[in-house]
């Protein structure tokens, strides 16, 4: 059994950002047009007239200032309000290769390491763009990576998911290094014409690098302590879009066919069981909340991680100790633990203790406890 270490990390920010008064802009010029356009229906009683969204209430809601996107002009345009993400031919990389091989090779530079020394790939995200040949193995492809790879899906735990069954193959010896890439173009699944939630998520990719202990060379390590990981069926979280879609009458045009949530729901469930989980798996392994110098929580609404760090130490906690990206990044998903812990991880002493954790959709609950060498 080898012991098992995170020897870098990787981040691709898409170039476009949204700010919330642009998202705003866009959104009441379209509320405007509709309002209007039902006028007639509307004073009858027959349809209900859509309220407009402010910049405030979307701060205020999720903590969330702006979101980088794959693309600007057709989330922006009122009559579109989706990217406008066109169709690649076979022979082209796809968009959520060309993601992933950004995040990848950047994690593996940090980590010193070329495509030669590394045996298997997951991607594991979200928010997959076909059901096969996986991105996985054409990100493989992409990066000459020998060995395996494949694609893995537990919506926004899915990369403290990947981290577990990658260190599992490295501590075995099935792997001398995994790379799990979170590619995440959540903005292709978001309603926009949704006022509760047009403003969530924002697009990104992320990478770690998973290698024996007793062979890493790069100056950022971060042993893996333990993994722990909880789901838990509900429905509060779903998007119901998928292939068995074109087989239905009802076809594929219906709302539920893009991200929809219960969301005070989720929060009143959610955050308890992200607590109880991370400290019974700091107890496990002889570890008190307080020994804690750092979490990367998922980066889906400040509330929420406000709350769980709160119910875990009895109190609240200064920004350094549960970094906030989501204010510029939006809720990437899978993504947005990584992207705190990429961007929030050089300052901290060696010895430090760490938790990564993630929740969403499932529900899923993941939980990483790191220390750093």
């Amino acid at each position: 059994m080898h012991n098992v270490v995170i020897s870098g990390t990787g981040l691709y920010t898409p170039a476009q950002s949204i700010s919330n008064e642009e998202l705003v802009d866009s959104f009441n010029t379209w509320v405007n047009q509709y309002n209007q356009d039902n006028a007639d229906a509307i004073a009858r009683g027959e349809v209900e007239a859509l309220a407009e969204s402010n910049a405030a209430f979307i701060e205020k809601a999720s903590g969330i200032k702006s979101r980088f996107v794959m693309d600007k002009a057709g989330i922006l345009d009122p009559q579109r309000m989706k990217p406008r993400l066109p169709e690649r031919s076979n022979d082209e990389p796809s968009v959520l290769c060309e993601m992933a091989v950004n995040a990848a090779r950047q994690a593996l530079q940090r980590a010193g390491r070329t495509a030669a020394d590394v045996d298997g790939l997951i991607v594991a995200c979200s928010n997959l763009q076909r059901p096969y040949p996986a991105i996985a193995i054409e990100v493989q492809a992409a990066l000459g990576i020998q060995g395996f790879a494949f694609d893995m899906n537990v919506a926004c735990s899915s990369a403290t998911f990947g981290i577990q069954t990658a260190a599992n193959s490295v501590q075995l010896g099935q792997a001398r290094a995994v790379l799990v890439v979170n590619p995440e173009v959540c903005t292709a699944h978001l309603n926009f014409r949704d006022r509760d939630s047009h403003f969530i998520f924002g697009d990104a990719a992320t990478a770690v690098l998973l290698e024996r202990a007793d062979q890493a060379t790069s100056a950022q390590q971060f042993e893996i302590v333990s993994t722990k990981l909880l789901t838990q069926f509900s429905n509060n979280i779903r998007n119901n879009f998928g292939f068995l879609n074109r087989a239905a009458e009802e076809g594929e045009g219906t709302a539920d066919k893009l991200f929809v949530q219960e969301g005070r729901k989720v929060f009143r469930e959610v955050c308890p069981m992200v607590a109880e989980l991370i400290g019974q798996h700091l107890a496990e392994n002889d570890l008190q909340p307080a020994d804690v110098k750092r979490f990367w929580l998922h980066q889906a609404n400040l509330s929420m991680n406000q709350l769980i760090v709160k119910k875990l130490v009895g109190r609240d906690v200064a920004e350094e100790d549960a970094p906030v990206i989501l204010d510029r990044y939006a809720n990437t998903s899978s993504a947005g633990s990584v992207i705190a812990f990429h961007l929030y991880q050089e300052d901290l002493p060696k010895g430090a203790v760490g938790v990564l954790s993630s929740f969403g959709a499932g529900y899923s609950i993941g939980s990483v406890i790191l220390r750093k060498r």
